[in-house]
């Protein structure tokens, strides 16, 4: 096996203890009306509706990363220890990422909660519109 086969596969074969709570939140963020995954660059597999992001998630044997715009609870969001701007000026508009040490337990609940708030945010008003109303 060629040494850039090797690295390949060992890439692959990285794991990462948050690895099955990424695929679930990627599994909710895709039953969204209209959602794709998107690749823009190494290391991410993004949630998208209509081309345009809502979810910035990293991929499987990485450490753990999303990145959400959330106009109504992004303040809220910011207080947490594990939270930033997003950067490359995104936290401006409101996008918040959070990062989680390897073997930490992750919040489910509270990041399927910007999941759907950051689709809301991004999506077309009409897709918006098919949604139940949002949980208060």
């Amino acid at each position: 096996m060629s040494p850039k086969a090797k690295a390949k596969a060992k890439a692959k074969a990285k794991k990462s203890s948050t690895d099955p709570a990424l695929k679930a939140l990627r599994k909710f963020g895709l039953a969204y009306p209209k959602t794709h995954t998107k690749s823009p660059w190494p290391g991410h597999l993004d949630l998208a509706v209509n081309d345009k992001t809502f979810v910035y998630l990293s991929i499987e044997g990485e450490p753990f990363s999303i990145s959400c715009k959330l106009p109504e609870t992004g303040g809220a969001a910011l207080m947490l220890p594990f939270t930033q701007p997003t950067a490359y000026g995104l936290g401006k508009s409101g996008w918040v990422t959070a990062r989680f040490p390897e073997g930490e337990r992750l919040p489910l609940d509270m990041l399927k909660a910007w999941i759907d708030e950051s689709y809301r945010a991004q999506a077309p008003k009409k897709l918006v519109a098919l949604l139940p109303p949002k949980p208060e």
